[in-house]
Order: structure tokens, then C-alpha cells, then sequence
């Protein structure tokens, strides 16, 4: 008989430690790999619970096999992967793990901004191919950072906690946001102005927004076009927020200097020349990937998953209403 609890793909020992404990025996995917979404249908039949990824497409076809379940604990702060109205509808808690993740996010953010600005992918690959015999003075010239100009495209935390890393930068702070931060305003004299305007402005554009139908492709051919040629766009949000093949088209043609990519819009294809820019940092994905946050990512996910199947309201529930349904 399949075990009450269902995870979806190996997650850290502090998240299956906080399982065995609470709740006892569960099933778990022993490979490291994406379930199909037939699997994902045949596993989820019969659950009470199911501890799923960013990774996994939950929709309405897998929602429905899950006719028994109370809990889906995403593993993520983000959860478009999941039907949200179809689960509310059948009763089902969907939760998240947000917070956690902030600052290893925004200092990849970071990581992402200097090594696209100061060409060092490139510079590395170019040492380690045995190219590198002398100092030179035209040799891997990048952008300067220090009291040039930060934009951020979404104030919330993790935005905020960027725009807050800038200090010992001495940089101009512009911000875009569908509500005003007053405490980034006083903090650091941010500025808050349309996206228009921050495009033009902005030495560096980092996006911290969400993916919804608002913001899907809310940068594209046009928005490239009125980025400064010295600017560097980075994206630790959510792929498809950019219009990945017209980001090709603007590097390959030096209308903007670099950009880092954490996510990509069709995860994990890459749009065709992507993968052929020097221009480009692209990392896997890898934005809350320290090891306490993937463990404390862990912890969370299943503390939200064991306080709904004890009968308590879980501490990071996206659709509370779901719960007045059981």
C-alpha cells in the first residue's frame, strides 16, 4: 500500500528527518530527475500529501488524480507550477517556503552582476585554455560598477535586499513597483520610477518580480532597445519575464554590454545562441542553492506539509481559503 506522504524528488535529510519523525513512513522518487507527467498522475493517486518542485507541473490533470489529497508543500517560494484555483477548489492547501531564500538570492544576484559586468567567464575560460602570456592594456575590459546606476525592477524582499548590497557601490538607486517602498526610499534615497524610465537610466537592471500574466515578457525587443549599450540586465526571477530569443538578438548585437541569467524562459532549454554568447553568465538555476538555505528550503516545505495533515493551519499557505473546504 503507498504511504500516506509523496516527495516528489530527493530534497535535503533536515526536510525527509522532520517526515520520519512527524509523520512516519512516506514515498519518496529515488531518482534525481523531473517525474513525467503520467508518473506524476500514478504517484499522487491515493496521497494525503505530496511534497513537490518548482520542477514539477502540478495542473489540473494531476489535481484531479489527487482526489485524497489535503496538502501540495511546494518546495520553492515561487509556485506557478501549480494550479492554485484547481487545488482551492478541491480543498487541496498549496504552500511555499518564502523568506528563506532572500539573501543567498540577492548575492547571487551580486555574483551575477560582477561577473557579467567584469567579463569574468570569458577571463577565466581564456586563462585556463593557456591564452593568457602577458598583462595587456585592452585585455577583458568590463564596466565599472562603483557610483553608477542600480535598477530594480520589483522591491519586494528580494529586490530590496539587492538594492540594500549596493551601499558600499555608492550607487543611484531606481526602483519600479506596483506599490511604493517607502523603507528602501528612506534606507537608501531610492527613487521610484516608471519601467520606462528605469530602462533608460539604469547602468544595471536586476528583475525581482513574479511571474504572472502581467509580467510574462514584460521585457522584450522594444524594452532592449531603450537599455544603454554599457547596461547589464540580470534575471534571478522567473525566465519567462524576459523574451529570451529578442535578449539573443540584443547581445549578440551589442545593443546592451552582458547579462546574467539564473532562469530561462522554456527551463531547462535554452533559447538557440544563448548558450554561444560571451556576453552571457548563465548558471543552472542555482539562486537559493547554498546549503542552508536548501535545507532550511527543506524544513519549511515539510513543516507546512505535516502541520496541514495534523489538522493546524500551516505557517506559508498561498490559498487559505482552501482550508475552510475540509
Amino acid at each position: 500500500m503507498a504511504a500516506r506522504i509523496f516527495v516528489t524528488r530527493p530534497i535535503p535529510e533536515a526536510g525527509l528527518e522532520i517526515l520520519k519523525r512527524e509523520i512516519g513512513d512516506f514515498d519518496i522518487n529515488p531518482d534525481d530527475r523531473v517525474l513525467s507527467k503520467h508518473e506524476l498522475i500514478e504517484q499522487v493517486k491515493g496521497r494525503q500529501g505530496v511534497l513537490c518542485l518548482l520542477t514539477d507541473s502540478v495542473d489540473a490533470d494531476v489535481i484531479e488524480a489527487a482526489a485524497d489529497c489535503r496538502v501540495l508543500a511546494n518546495y520553492a517560494v515561487g509556485y506557478n507550477n501549480i494550479d492554485v484555483e484547481a487545488a482551492t477548489g478541491h480543498g487541496i492547501a498549496v504552500t511555499n517556503t518564502p523568506g528563506v531564500l532572500t539573501d543567498a538570492t540577492a548575492d547571487l544576484t551580486w555574483a551575477l552582476l560582477m561577473a557579467a559586468a567584469r567579463r569574468i567567464v570569458p577571463a577565466d575560460r581564456f586563462t585556463r585554455a593557456g591564452n593568457f602570456k602577458a598583462w595587456g592594456p585592452m585585455l577583458f575590459l568590463g564596466a565599472d560598477i562603483t557610483g553608477h546606476t542600480l535598477g530594480i525592477v520589483g522591491a519586494g524582499r528580494v529586490g530590496a535586499a539587492v538594492a540594500r548590497r549596493s551601499v558600499g557601490f555608492k550607487m543611484r538607486i531606481l526602483y519600479t513597483d506596483v506599490q511604493q517602498n517607502e523603507t528602501l526610499e528612506d534606507e537608501l534615497g531610492a527613487t521610484r520610477v516608471e519601467l520606462d524610465t528605469l530602462l533608460r537610466e539604469a547602468d544595471f537592471v536586476c528583475l525581482h518580480v513574479p511571474l504572472a500574466d502581467d509580467t510574462r515578457h514584460l521585457l522584450g525587443e522594444r524594452e532592449f532597445s531603450m537599455m544603454k549599450e554599457s547596461a547589464v540586465l540580470v534575471n534571478t526571477s522567473r525566465g519567462p519575464v524576459l523574451d529570451e530569443a529578442a535578449l539573443v538578438a540584443a547581445l549578440r548585437n551589442d545593443e546592451i554590454f552582458g547579462a546574467g541569467l539564473d532562469v530561462f524562459e522554456d527551463e531547462p532549454k535554452l533559447a538557440p545562441g544563448l548558450a554561444q554568447l560571451d556576453n552571457a553568465v548563465i548558471p543552472p538555476h542555482i539562486g537559493s542553492a547554498t546549503i542552508a538555505t536548501r535545507n532550511r528550503m527543506a524544513e519549511m516545505a515539510a513543516g507546512n506539509l505535516v502541520a496541514v495533515l495534523k489538522g493546524h493551519t500551516p505557517p506559508n499557505c498561498v490559498n487559505p481559503e482552501a482550508l475552510r473546504h475540509r
